[in-house]
C-alpha cells in the first residue's frame, strides 16, 4: 500500500520528541513537508505557515497540527477546506465550540478529523477500562503533578487565555479517566491557583462525581520538582486499581499487571491511518468539556508570581 503523504505544522519540543519518531515508525504515512515560521528539517521542504504549505504541496493528503491551541482553528479549517485530513495534538482547541465547528466542517467536506488524546494510548489504559467495566467503583483519586520548567521551559502561550496552564498536563489525566470509567463525569467544585503575573492556573484541586454519585477528586500541580507523579487510583469493592506513569503502568491489589514503555504516539499515528482508510473521524471532546466546566465553576485564588 502506498503511504499517505502527510505534513506537520509546528516543530516544537513535542513534535521533535514524539511526532517525528512516531511518523518514522508508521509505514502507512510518509512525512513530506513542514510548516513552521522558525524553519524545518534537513531534506524536507519547509514553509512559514499552513497556507504556504497547502499552496505548494498539492500531494499532501493529511496534516498534523502541533501548534499552540490558540489560533489553531484557522489552520485546521484551511486544511479541511482544502480537502486534507487533519490530526490535532491535544488539546484539540482552546474551546469546545471551535472543535465542534471543525468536526462539522470535516463531515461536510468528507475528510477525517482526529482529535487526539495521547495519554489514552498509553499501554495500560485499555486493560484498566476493561477491568473497571466489571467493577463496583467507590471512589477515584487523581494525582497529576509535574515540573512546568522541565516540560514547558519559556513557553508563554501556556500562561495566556486558551493555554490551559496546569490543565495542559491535567487534561491528560481527564482524558484517561473519561476513557476508563463506565459513567460520565461532571465537576462540582474547584479551586484554581493562579500566579499573580499569569492568566492560567499553576495548580488546581477539583471535586467531581459520576452520574451515580461516585466521588472523583483531582489534584493538579505544576510546581513539583524531582520525581513526577501521574496517577489515577480507583477504590473498588474488589482490589484497588491504580494507573501510574501516565497510564503506562497498571497495578491491581498492589501487584503490577502491566509496566510498559512509551508508545503512545506510534499508536496515535496508526489510528490516524486507520481512520483515513475508513473515511471516519474521531472527535471526543469529553476531556475538554470537563476543563471548560471546571473553569466555569472554579474559585480563582491568586498565589505568588511565577517566572519560568
Amino acid at each position: 500500500m502506498t503511504p499517505t503523504p502527510i505534513g506537520l505544522a509546528g516543530l516544537g519540543t513535542i513534535a521533535r520528541k514524539q511526532h517525528l519518531p512516531a511518523l518514522a515508525a508508521t509505514p502507512a504515512l510518509r512525512l513530506v513537508a513542514i510548516a513552521d515560521p522558525a524553519g524545518g528539517l534537513d531534506g524536507l521542504p519547509a514553509y512559514p505557515d499552513i497556507d504556504a504549505l497547502l499552496a505548494a504541496e498539492p500531494e499532501i493528503a493529511a496534516l498534523t497540527l502541533c501548534t499552540p491551541p490558540q489560533g489553531r482553528f484557522d489552520q485546521a479549517a484551511a486544511a479541511i477546506r482544502a480537502g486534507r485530513h487533519v490530526m490535532l495534538e491535544k488539546p484539540p482547541g482552546p474551546s469546545v465550540s471551535e472543535v465542534e465547528t471543525l468536526a462539522a466542517l470535516a463531515r461536510a467536506r468528507g475528510v477525517t478529523l482526529f482529535a487526539t488524546w495521547h495519554s489514552r494510548a498509553a499501554a495500560a489504559v485499555e486493560e484498566a477500562r476493561r477491568r473497571l467495566a466489571q467493577a463496583t467503583i467507590r471512589a477515584v483519586e487523581i494525582t497529576w503533578k509535574e515540573d512546568v520548567r522541565r516540560w514547558h521551559p519559556g513557553q508563554d502561550w501556556i500562561w495566556q487565555p486558551g493555554g490551559l496552564g496546569v490543565f495542559d498536563p491535567g487534561i491528560n489525566a481527564l482524558s484517561v479517566v473519561t476513557q476508563i470509567l463506565p459513567e460520565r463525569l461532571h465537576p462540582m467544585a474547584a479551586v484554581l491557583e493562579v500566579p499573580a503575573n499569569r492568566q492560567t492556573p499553576i495548580a488546581a484541586q477539583i471535586r467531581m462525581r459520576t452520574a451515580s454519585g461516585v466521588p472523583v477528586g483531582a489534584d493538579f500541580d505544576w510546581r513539583q520538582t524531582g520525581p513526577q507523579t501521574w496517577e489515577i487510583r480507583v477504590l473498588c469493592d474488589g482490589p484497588e486499581i491504580v494507573l501510574s506513569d501516565g497510564g503506562a503502568t497498571l497495578s491491581v491489589g498492589g501487584q503490577t499487571q502491566i509496566a510498559a514503555g512509551d508508545a503512545e504516539y506510534p499508536r496515535l499515528y496508526a489510528r490516524f491511518a486507520e481512520l483515513i482508510a475508513a473515511g471516519a473521524s474521531e472527535v471526543d471532546l469529553a476531556p475538554l468539556q470537563l476543563v471548560a466546566d471546571i473553569f466555569l465553576l472554579g474559585e480563582r485564588r491568586l498565589v505568588e508570581a511565577f517566572d519560568g
